[in-house]
């Protein structure tokens, strides 16, 4: 079966056309017959970028009006040209979402009918920056792809198997009862997948293994995972909450908000703002985001930059610490995403000197460890370090084909 996975943002459209099967994805011999993003959706110069099956890659600077024009082109490139990947529309026999939150509703993607986007659309509240533009893709690829299913998977989902003891705020329970305040999660397709290939890696059985697994990227959490089930993760109600990020603060004392909203007289909006997109490496960096620009000023002597890596380790090493309390130890902590796969001394920092927790870092396999698949700890650790580069959307697609077939 022939897969358009779409995660579509505010102003972005990202793409994969993935083929797959029962067969296909226990041998792991998916097919992956392009890849791509259009970028600045809505703007006159919106970025058009695709790279195909066979490693040709297009991209072109273009007009894209909205979201339905951004997968329209998108179905161009897949049908038109030498490098077309499709004789025929048909081909695409059903369309794989990302959606952001699922609420409380939504353990498992599902096919989406008129009830299941109702409760999307009411789930918008929680997630307004995300859930809108994941609905715009909907709307869109329904009406360009009217034949094929349509399936929802949901970054929340996965985490929905968390215990009350972990989900709920020690705020007055009303604001659970009426508004849902309560700990989401996100990240979940990526968790899912390091997990259960670290288990196909090692062969063991999923049902008997635990991990932290850590998804650093721009965005960044940390899970706590037996038995394939979710028991804890560190993104909240929002994305804001947990580790350092690249823009958002994670954790802080909620009475920041009033102290300096008084001293710099923002309001709720503005301050709000900062803490998602002005904060994090951004702010304590006073530089840059991008942890690659960072990592380089450190090693050349720039202590702002020294400095703002030794707390982003920090909290990235105090959840691991309390992840495998939570778990009463586990088998393996697992490391993906941008930065979990490629920034070694990132790695170095957090997951070194953690000997009485199990954890013993191999420095030489670290070192040699960039963007690949592996282990890092030394044989005989008692907690493995495993390095596994995510696959958020052969997960979409695996979820979307299930939901299509029943798993035939």
């Amino acid at each position: 079966m022939k897969i358009l996975v779409l995660n579509c943002g505010s102003s972005s459209v990202k793409f994969q056309v993935i083929e797959t099967s029962k067969e296909l994805f226990e041998h792991r011999a998916n097919v992956v017959h392009a890849r791509g993003v259009v970028e600045r959706v809505g703007e006159e110069d919106a970025i058009v970028s695709c790279r195909f099956g066979d490693g040709e890659e297009f991209e072109s600077v273009e007009p894209v009006a909205g979201h339905r024009e951004a997968i329209e082109r998108i179905i161009g490139l897949l049908l038109e040209g030498e490098n077309a990947v499709l004789e025929r529309i048909e081909e695409i026999e059903a369309v794989g979402h990302r959606m952001v939150h699922g609420g409380e509703e939504f353990a498992d993607s599902v096919l989406i009918d008129e009830k299941v986007l109702a409760r999307i659309r009411e789930c918008s509240d929680l997630a307004p920056l995300h859930n809108p533009a994941n609905l715009k893709g909907y709307e869109a690829a329904r009406q360009i792809l009217p034949a094929a299913p349509q399936v929802a998977v949901f970054d929340t989902a996965f985490h929905q198997t968390m215990p009350p003891a972990s989900y709920l705020y020690a705020i007055p329970l009303q604001y659970y009862r009426k508004y849902h305040v309560r700990r989401f999660g996100f990240h979940g397709t990526s968790h899912r997948y390091v997990f259960y290939r670290y288990c196909q890696l090692v062969g063991k059985d999923p049902a008997e293994t635990s991990a932290v697994t850590c998804h650093l990227g721009n965005g960044a959490s940390i899970a706590a995972v037996k038995g394939g089930r979710s028991l804890d993760t560190s993104m909240g109600l929002t994305p804001l909450e947990g580790l350092v990020m690249g823009t958002r603060s994670g954790d802080l004392d909620p009475a920041i908000h009033q102290f300096l909203m008084e001293k710099e007289g923002l309001d709720i909006d503005g301050f709000t703002r900062i803490l998602n997109k002005k904060s994090g490496m951004l702010a304590l960096s006073e530089k840059t985001n991008d942890m690659r620009e960072i990592l380089a000023a450190a090693a050349a002597g720039d202590e702002t930059c020294a400095l703002a890596l030794d707390i982003y380790c920090h909290r990235l090493k105090k959840y691991i610490g309390a992840y495998l309390a939570v778990l009463n130890g586990a088998d393996a902590v697992i490391l993906t995403g941008g930065v979990g796969e490629r920034a070694t001394p990132v790695r170095q920092l957090a997951l070194s000197h953690l000997d009485f927790l199990g954890l013993d870092l191999d420095r030489e396999l670290n070192r040699e460890m960039s963007g690949q698949e592996g282990r890092i700890s030394r044989e005989g650790s008692r907690v493995e370090i495993y390095v596994i580069p995510t696959d958020e959307e052969l997960v979409i697609a695996w979820d979307t084909y299930q939901c299509v077939t029943g798993g035939r």
